[in-house]
């Protein structure tokens, strides 16, 4: 199964300033708020959503083809995915434009204050996956970036009959009802957290349940709750709880929804079953919270299974996907 990861790819400046927004201010002048916050660190980091899903598809095993648009400072950025074995054939680099940006600056009480800058995101919506040889065999994962984008890229899988995964995530607040609703027309699979499928319902009229059982696979997930996974691929819905694998520290949880879907797709992509996959795709997001970065992370195939059996049980199905044996 070839796996295409849509989505967006941006830059992560991440900066920690050494004191308090509150202290500096004033209730009495939000009006004319003028504030400057020296801070003492910065680094940027690689992320956006396809760029995260990918990376951790790579590092399970799997060479994930990524279409999307970056701008004309992507170049590092497209040498580290080749490296890690991400097919970065399908990035379009705009230029005259930077890759979507994300300024993230965080105060001693974990308060934060963001600026996103779209960039040459907004030209994803110009890209087209016709042309890539796609068939029924494949899986497209559709991830936030454009809502154009997004609302395109399930029409074209629609038209080529390849099935996909529609994950609305950060961008379901700017998707309207209609390309909501038309996201599940004919999806293969729905992840989102809980919060995302309160929002879903709300927008779209239908209760979460209703939301569920519009598509053959549904992936809920909720924080350290878990994750519950409803399948109804072979005519009988199928509902099971999926425990979060054990952490050994949580330092930083952005990216980790990245990497649990990452996890889930390479699951799917070797024929597990929907409960094997939600297992793996709890273990690969584990990864990811317990490093600073959406693609920090770094673990081999075998070292990966190693951890699920302590976390799940030895398995022989997942051991032989991994190719651990």
């Amino acid at each position: 199964m070839r796996v295409v990861v849509t989505g967006s790819l941006a830059y992560d400046y991440i900066m920690n300033f050494p004191g308090y927004f509150k202290d500096h201010i004033l209730p009495d002048r939000v009006h004319m708020l003028s504030v400057s916050f020296l801070v003492d660190s910065m680094k940027r980091m690689r992320g956006g959503v396809a760029g995260n899903i990918a990376y951790s598809l790579a590092l399970l095993g799997h060479r994930p083809l990524v279409v999307a648009s970056a701008g004309q400072d992507f170049g590092e950025y497209r040498q580290w995915m080749n490296s890690q074995g991400i097919d970065a054939s399908g990035i379009h680099e705009v230029v005259g434009e930077f890759t979507a940006s994300c300024f993230i600056n965080t105060d001693q009480s974990n308060n934060q204050l963001v600026a996103f800058y779209t960039g040459a995101m907004a030209r994803s919506r110009d890209l087209s996956l016709l042309g890539y040889g796609l068939t029924a065999d494949d899986l497209v994962v559709i991830s936030p970036t454009d809502p154009d984008a997004m609302a395109r890229y399930v029409s074209e899988c629609r038209q080529m009959g390849v099935p996909f995964l529609f994950d609305p995530g950060k961008q379901t607040p700017r998707l309207t009802a209609e390309q909501i609703l038309d996201g599940l027309n004919g999806a293969y699979a729905l992840i989102g957290n809980d919060y995302e499928f309160a929002m879903m319902s709300q927008m779209t009229g239908k209760s979460e349940q209703e939301l569920i059982d519009s598509v053959p696979l549904t992936v809920l997930t909720r924080g350290d709750q878990g994750s519950i996974v409803s399948d109804a691929r072979h005519g009988v819905r199928i509902v099971t709880a999926i425990d979060v694998a054990p952490v050994d520290e949580v330092r930083d949880p952005t990216g980790a929804g990245d990497a649990y879907l990452a996890g889930f797709v390479y699951g799917l992509s070797q024929g597990l079953s929907a409960e094997r996959c939600g297992k793996i795709a709890s273990l690969a997001g584990a990864y990811a919270i317990e490093h600073h970065g959406c693609q920090e992370h770094q673990y081999t195939p075998a070292q990966f299974y190693a951890r699920y059996a302590r976390a799940y049980g030895s398995d022989a199905s997942v051991s032989r996907a991994l190719g651990a044996e």
